[in-house]
């Protein structure tokens, strides 16, 4: 049973969920049409269960910012959500 990273980020425009593929071209995507406020957990949940992924058992989301200019304290927040997930058959999809 592996597990993977989704992420959920907004740098100010809409909301997006995606699950880390690494080495793929393309990452599953739900992109949320609303800038605000936040998706809610159970906003979330649906997003990876229609992506085929659920939050691992123990695992709660955390949060970190980010900027496009680490070294100018001026830019806009980029906020990243990320949580470890598992296919819905329990195993990575």
């Amino acid at each position: 049973m592996g597990t993977l990273t989704a992420q959920m980020s907004s740098d100010g425009s809409a909301w997006r969920l995606y699950v880390v593929l690494y080495g793929e071209p393309d990452w599953p995507t739900v992109r949320w049409e609303h800038t605000g406020p936040v998706p809610t957990v159970a906003e979330r949940r649906r997003a990876l269960a229609a992506l085929g992924y659920e939050v691992a058992p123990g695992a709660v989301w955390s949060w970190t910012e980010d900027s496009r200019d680490p070294d100018d304290d001026s830019t806009p927040v980029l906020l990243i959500a990320a949580v470890t997930v598992r296919g819905r058959d329990g195993g990575a999809a």
